[in-house]
């Protein structure tokens, strides 16, 4: 869009004649930038005109009556029966210059132009168009009934109604004599058969390239030019036939676009297939690099180990070669990315570079690691309920109560939850009535169980006794 009328503009209709009209998807749409310039003096304005008919076919027709016409203008023009409708998508001096693109005569003959359609006209030429789709079909199970070899892509009915146009594919020559009998007793018209290319197909009906735009035979691209492999070759391109091929199966026009300029930068290249003398032996090339002049070589006894060379060296190890001299090695030649002598560089500065390492092909097939025991005893201790002290404070009460039983504090002994700050010394005395008070119970216990008695009894033999523990039993009796 040219102008901000054409943009904003939801009716798509422009008053000021800018020629930026696209009318949508209309396919080989061409800019009219001559539509605000004005003619010379005394220069006639070109009496022809560009109309589009279904998908991409155009015709040329000559205005007689000097109709206004501009571009969007639905008219109804000459046809070898009847008439036909379309839109005029081109007006002026640029017509002169398409017609001469495709070669078309406009002194000579030309089909006219009759009206600009009425509402008549074009409600005919809507219903006409209506009812394709169900021609198409019906059309396609009667060749396929007829077991004809043949594909029928298109169907374009002529603008009044009268006559219908079917387009098909084949491989070969196809007699469709009784299937255009069959078609005009079922559907009441006038039928025409052409045969069409595979690329002509697609540029009928259109689509999306694998690189995400319109195809270029639908939008722009006029002339069908041969597509061979050593396009492919050329631009180093893999010859997988998933990719080089486009959706009419055949291979894709771009890979002609570029094409010049890589035999242009191939042309001071050396051969692929040539061979380098060296004293370890020949090698051979295995890649090349057009745009940066890069060549890779191998010796033929290793072939695992290449050697990037520039096209300069190789010319020079060639000429070597011819004088019938062998080089040493490659690796004089060869240009080496030394990623330290990259860090001097200003452009380096205060980053670290590290040489790429390739991950190990096996590094998911190792287990994971346990954990350490540390870690689990931590866990495990985290996970543990923390002990109930009220036992033992029950215990130690119980100890209290007992009547011979002495204080915590006489006997020498931390109370429960104190450190032992400072150990008490050694009383005789204490001791010796603890042992007394011991040794009356086991007296008491000995008469109900003499067996038990001796167990403890032995027991506090192992203990270290106390000085006055030997005195008689009964002597604080």
């Amino acid at each position: 869009m040219s102008c901000n009328t054409c943009t904003h503009n939801t009716n798509n209709s422009c008053n000021t004649n800018c020629g930026a009209r696209s009318f949508g998807t209309a396919k080989l749409s061409v800019f009219d930038w001559l539509a605000n310039t004005q003619l010379l003096g005394g220069q006639e304005y070109f009496d022809c005109v560009e109309v589009r008919f279904k998908n991409s076919r155009k015709e040329y027709f000559r205005n007689v009556d000097k109709l206004p016409l501009q571009m969007g203008d639905v008219v109804a023009t000459e046809a070898p029966s009847g008439h036909d409708v379309g839109v005029v998508t081109l007006t002026g001096e640029l017509v002169r210059s398409q017609m001469k693109k495709r070669k078309v005569d406009w002194e000579g003959e030309v089909p006219r132009v009759y009206r600009k359609a009425n509402q008549h006209d074009i409600d005919v030429w809507q219903q006409s168009r209506a009812k394709e789709i169900e021609v198409q079909k019906q059309s396609r199970e009667l060749a396929i009934a007829l077991g004809l070899e043949m594909k029928i892509s298109d169907v374009e009915f002529q603008g009044d109604g009268s006559k219908a146009t079917f387009y098909y594919t084949a491989e070969g020559r196809v007699d469709f004599r009784q299937l255009i009998k069959d078609m005009a007793k079922a559907f009441s018209v006038r039928i025409e058969m052409r045969q069409i290319g595979f690329r002509q197909e697609a540029a009928r009906l259109g689509g999306i390239g694998s690189c995400g735009r319109e195809l270029c035979c639908s939008t722009w691209l006029t002339d069908f030019r041969s597509v061979s492999t050593s396009a492919a070759r050329y631009q180093q391109l893999s010859l997988n036939p998933q990719k080089l091929a486009g959706q009419c199966g055949k291979l894709k026009c771009c890979l002609n676009f570029e094409l010049d300029t890589y035999l242009d930068a191939l042309q001071d290249f050396p051969r692929t297939d040539v061979k380098l003398h060296t004293q370890r032996g020949m090698a051979s090339c295995q890649k090349i690099d057009i745009f940066k002049r890069l060549m890779w070589f191998t010796y033929d006894e290793n072939p695992i180990t290449w050697y990037k060379l520039s096209v300069d060296s190789v010319k020079e190890i060639i000429e070597i070669n011819k004088e019938g001299e062998p080089i040493e090695e490659l690796e004089e030649y060869a240009i080496v990315t030394d990623l330290s002598s990259r860090k001097n560089t200003s452009a380096y500065e205060g980053i670290e570079l590290a040489p790429v390492e390739e991950d190990s092909i096996t590094r998911f097939d190792t287990p994971k690691r346990k954990k350490t025991k540390r870690n689990n005893k931590k866990n495990s201790n985290a996970n543990k309920p923390q002990r109930d002290n009220k036992p033992q404070q029950a215990q130690a009460q119980a100890q209290q109560n007992q009547p011979n039983q002495p204080n915590q504090a006489q006997s020498g002994q931390p109370k429960q939850g104190q450190p032992n700050k400072k150990k008490q010394q050694f009383k005789p005395k204490n001791n010796s009535n603890n042992a007394n008070n011991n040794g009356n119970n086991a007296n008491n216990n000995s008469n109900n169980n003499p067996n038990a008695a001796k167990k403890k009894f032995n027991n506090k033999n192992n203990k270290p006794k106390a000085p006055n523990a030997d005195k008689p039993k009964n002597e604080n009796v």
